[in-house]
């Protein structure tokens, strides 16, 4: 059988080299607009969802632990914090083993609006996964976080988004 851009390999014929990333390129295109509008409101965008995420779930000791986690510019940090501060979500408090640091902790009302935010975020994590079966979404998940996390490791500083900008 020949194959064109218009009809797909036959089932088990391996993708030509470079499909990987117009697949991929698809599925986040898929996935941000519907994380763009789960993150309607959100005091700093979907950069505050991830730092307010970061500090209730992660704890992390201070700023810099977040921005090298996150992948974020300290200098831009400091203003998506203020964002974050401004709004009554976070507040910064001084840490108990460096005085000169400051610990990023949630308010009451941050925690809440973390929890109605990842009710909209698993809303569309699960419109996004749904041509897979529970199963298959479990499992692109897993290994997409695995993946991550490897490339996160070999190269700490690169921007996610930055990186998307240019595909």
């Amino acid at each position: 059988m020949v194959t064109n851009a218009l009809t797909p390999p036959e089932k088990g014929a391996a993708a030509p080299p470079g499909d990987l990333i117009r697949h991929l390129a698809i599925i986040l295109r898929g996935f941000q607009a519907r994380f763009e509008s789960a993150m309607d409101g959100m005091p700093a965008g979907v950069r505050g969802y991830q730092i307010l995420s970061t500090v209730v779930h992660l704890d992390p000791p201070n700023q810099q632990a977040i921005g090298t986690h996150l992948a974020i510019d300290r200098t831009v940090l400091t203003y998506l914090i203020d964002t974050l501060v401004d709004a009554g979500l976070v507040e910064r408090v001084p840490d108990p083993v460096d005085r000169r640091a400051r610990k990023i902790v949630a308010t009451g009302p941050g925690t809440e609006t973390l929890a109605r935010y990842e009710e909209r975020v698993a809303a569309a994590e699960t419109d996004l996964l749904s041509g897979l079966s529970p199963r298959e979404g479990a499992a692109l998940s897993a290994l997409a976080g695995r993946l991550s996390s490897q490339i996160h490791r070999a190269h700490p500083g690169v921007d996610p988004c930055e990186a998307m900008d240019h595909i």
